[in-house]
């Protein structure tokens, strides 16, 4: 691992933001894995289990164009500050009622409405609010892909502490962690010393804004491309995790440490994954990792899928991680690179619709095709899905160095 791996830490607003989020991440991982246990243990239904991923991201899906028009008209970072105080209010209720043993599958569901809601203007701002948070904006590309490391660290750690904590304390004290951990980068936030934000005029209404966003991305085919691709594996495959549950609970006969287990070996394949890309050199040709890395991830999904022997399962599902991590980290980078600063807030929502709306409608799907033809088949279905699509990325990538060489 070369020194470059961490160039973005020069940026002292860019270290503050990393270790808050950092210890917050690893309370909303905790969160994650205990809600689709709960709902699991409540009603024993993979159905369920696809329609809190739903309520979960939908959410964010249908209001994230107006999270973007809001990061590109007002201020970044007073945006982020409400977002992260509304989620600890989110996690606050969550606790309460786990801890008053108040609560039915449907109320759960609906705070994770709320949450995704939250989150649908906080991802334009969060990742708006970074490329304002690195000096050196040649320190992008690595903040980017060291802000993926931090996620997937996190999903290591959330998990694996979210089954230990259900079992020694119980769900309320895995809620109450999540609520403690937001104090972290609130107060991280707080500290930071960002340019003073300058007031934009407002010429144009919310649907002339979107209308301009989309204008731009369709006469933008770099970004118009990352933005299908990302689409086609939110809506057919991401949502595979939706079931790692029921291999948890089901197929390998575990508990919930089980299934924190094999979250976490996920989030340590695609650990490993961000940090690659974060050594990478820089004008390294990331289309082309994209498409490789892409078929690595098909290639975990089809053997994970029938494996019944649990050590086995863990290695191919690191490997599912590790190409798993590219579709998000390399797409993003692509985007943040080469998007025009004024629609940075708007082009980001787009890619957070394509990310989160596609995966809760894509689990809906998975949950249905799961009960037709068995858990196994499905995750391999979805990972011949997954080899299909680098093998296509491969023949654009080869349309276009012809175009090039004709040109």
């Amino acid at each position: 691992m070369n020194i470059s791996t961490f160039n973005a830490f020069k940026s002292r607003n860019y270290r503050l933001y990393f270790s808050g989020q950092s210890i917050s991440l690893i309370g909303t991982w905790m969160q994650k894995t205990a809600v689709s246990w709960v709902i699991y243990s409540e009603t024993h239904s993979k159905f369920m289990l696809g329609l809190t991923l739903f309520a979960s991201m939908f959410p964010s899906f249908v209001f994230s164009f107006l999270g973007g028009i809001a990061s590109d008209r007002y201020d970044r970072f007073k945006l982020l500050l409400a977002t992260q105080m509304a989620s600890m209010v989110q996690a606050i209720l969550l606790t309460a009622i786990i801890f008053f043993k108040h609560y039915n599958a449907w109320e759960i569901i609906g705070l994770s409405a709320l949450l995704g809601l939250i989150n649908a203007f906080d991802i334009p701002a969060r990742q708006s609010l970074v490329y304002e948070m690195v000096e050196n904006k040649a320190d992008l590309p690595n903040a980017l892909a060291l802000n993926s490391s931090m996620v997937n660290l996190s999903r290591l750690i959330g998990p694996g502490l979210a089954g230990l904590a259900l079992e020694k304390f119980g769900q309320d004290v895995c809620f109450g962690l999540n609520a403690v951990s937001f104090i972290a980068v609130i107060g991280s936030l707080l500290m930071m010393k960002l340019p003073k934000y300058i007031e934009k005029p407002i010429t144009k209404n919310v649907l002339g804004e979107l209308k301009e966003g989309f204008e731009y991305i369709r006469h933008t085919p770099s970004i118009k491309f990352v933005l299908i691709t990302l689409s086609a594996v939110s809506l057919l495959v991401l949502p595979y995790s939706t079931l790692i549950p029921v291999y948890a609970k089901d197929i390998f006969k575990g508990t919930a440490s089980t299934f924190g287990i094999i979250d976490s070996v996920i989030g340590l394949g695609a650990f490993c994954g961000a940090i690659f890309l974060a050594s990478l050199k820089p004008g390294r040709n990331l289309k082309r990792i994209l498409a490789t890395n892409t078929i690595i991830f098909g290639a975990g999904l089809v053997m994970f899928s029938h494996t019944t022997w649990y050590p086995l399962a863990l290695v191919f599902a690191t490997i599912t991680g590790f190409g798993m991590m590219s579709q998000i980290t390399i797409s993003n980078t692509l985007i943040q690179t080469t998007v025009d600063p004024a629609m940075r807030g708007r082009v980001i929502s787009f890619y957070a619709m394509a990310f989160f709306g596609m995966q809760p409608l894509g689990g809906l799907l998975i949950g249905f095709l799961s009960k037709w033809i068995g858990t196994p088949d499905t995750v391999m279905a979805q990972g011949v899905i997954t080899i299909l699509i680098g093998v296509l990325l491969f023949r654009f990538l080869r349309i276009d160095a012809e175009k090039l060489v004709h040109n």
